[in-house]
């Protein structure tokens, strides 16, 4: 992934928002995502879609659920940009309520590591 490819793709705030989850929460199912987001299931999928195509995130089945979390393959220079931007406690603070809702959720699918 090239560096301004990166950056484009968090300059939407939806996928900035998903990615600062996934570095500071881990693999999260999709519908984690909706309800810490507040936003439909076709919108965050759609956005998902555009990080795992750029190389950003993986996926995985589980059942009915599909599970992101950040790419193994990342570039080198990557990691700790990633690292950086989910310790930046002005973001934490700017989307608390995205954690908020997270840690709200009544129902959070389980999760077998296969």
């Amino acid at each position: 992934m090239n560096p301004h490819l990166f950056f484009k793709l968090l300059s939407d705030e939806t996928r900035l928002r998903c990615v600062l989850l996934l570095v500071r929460k881990g693999e999260l199912c999709v519908c984690e995502l909706v309800e810490a987001l507040d936003e439909s299931q076709p919108k965050i999928s759609r956005h998902l879609a555009s990080l795992r195509s750029q190389g950003l995130l993986k996926d995985r089945r589980q059942g009915q659920w599909v599970y992101y979390s950040l790419s193994e393959d990342l570039p080198e220079w990557l990691s700790p940009l990633l690292a950086e931007l989910g310790n930046a406690q002005a973001l934490a603070d700017l989307y608390q309520a995205d954690s908020d809702r997270l840690q709200a959720m009544t129902y959070r699918p389980g999760r077998c590591t296969n």
